[in-house]
């Protein structure tokens, strides 16, 4: 497994369980809080509520750090804790629940895949490589320094319609790049400073 972090999450987990390693514990945290919201959000739609199914997942695993048994990864262990918390309470939620069966049920189930917040910042800066520079630079003063399609054809000296054309090029290539991940990286890193 790739090593993002100056400890592997494995080796978190283990000083988790092994020393009570509180540290440990705060790094995983903050390190995997906001992916795996995002991933809960594939089954559940109120961002405040899979906020909490995330909290709920580590507490869990706080509270049972010294009788988990990892059987494949502890990043798959991580999805799972949090889908059959997802799924708990979707339980809870009959309709919700009816709908996302209907959907699994049709072959469209979302993919296990987290990434840490090192993971995303990487992802976006490469799907923002791809980018032609004038369109990539269009892009960035729009989405990460919040300026205006007007401010921006009076700083390059075009039309509105031509920064409207590249913020649309933006958004198709990057939609395809980074997939389910695009609006949460936006949101997670709004200055640029952020994603490099």
């Amino acid at each position: 497994m790739k090593e993002t972090l100056p400890h592997t999450i494995d080796k978190l987990f283990w000083n988790i369980a092994v020393n009570d390693d509180e540290n440990a514990f705060k790094t995983l945290f903050f390190q995997f809080f906001s992916p795996l919201c995002i991933f809960a959000h594939r089954y559940i739609e109120r961002w405040e509520t899979c906020e909490d199914v995330v909290q709920e997942s580590f507490l869990k695993i706080w509270e049972n750090r010294k009788s988990i048994r990892i059987e494949t990864s502890a990043r798959n262990f991580l999805v799972t804790s949090v889908r059959n918390n997802c799924i708990d309470y979707l339980r809870k939620q009959e309709l919700e629940l009816a709908w996302k069966q209907w959907k699994i049920s049709k072959g469209d189930e979302p993919s296990g895949d987290i990434y840490s917040i090192v993971e995303l910042r990487t992802m976006l800066a490469e799907a923002l490589d791809k980018l032609p520079e004038n369109t990539r630079l269009i892009f960035e003063k729009n989405r990460f320094e919040g300026k205006k399609y007007t401010e921006i054809a009076e700083e390059q000296q075009i039309s509105v319609k031509t920064v409207e054309a590249h913020i649309s090029k933006a958004l198709k290539i990057l939609r395809v790049e980074l997939k389910d991940y695009l609006p949460f990286l936006i949101l997670l890193f709004q200055t640029p400073d952020k994603y490099i």
